[in-house]
């Protein structure tokens, strides 16, 4: 059974800094694309980090410069490093096992990825004074 445990979210003020982490079981981050998605009350979930299994990451534009996406493969587990954290950042964020897109790395756009089939439970991140 696959699973993704994410962790690390809270409350922080503006300007601060969380790194969130993804354990995944049942399978090796190794071989899949991990990818990062938020979803904010009232608005859709959406993609805001991916890094690929050819070692190419993509973010957002409203977080890139901000956030980081890494793994650890021997710890079977993904990150995200998010600094400089505004109060638009909050939101659940999920972690999902193999976004996936057919779109050439050339040209290619975050929207072009679609989520994987399994998902973490999501931590809340919170912005705020």
């Amino acid at each position: 059974q696959v699973q993704l445990v994410e962790s690390g979210g809270g409350l922080v003020p503006p300007g601060g800094s969380l790194t969130l982490t993804c354990v995944l079981s049942g399978s090796f981050v190794v071989n899949w694309n991990m990818g990062w998605y938020r979803q904010a009350p009232g608005k859709q979930r959406e993609l805001v980090a991916v890094d690929t299994t050819d070692r190419i990451t993509d973010y957002a534009e409203s977080v890139k410069g901000r956030f980081t996406i890494s793994r650890d493969n021997a710890k079977n587990t993904v990150y995200l490093q998010m600094t400089s954290l505004q109060p638009e950042d909050t939101a659940v964020y999920y972690c999902n096992r193999g976004p996936r897109t057919s779109v050439p790395e050339l040209g290619r756009h975050l929207s072009d990825y679609l989520p994987g089939y399994w998902w973490g439970q999501g931590t809340q991140v919170t912005v705020s004074s």
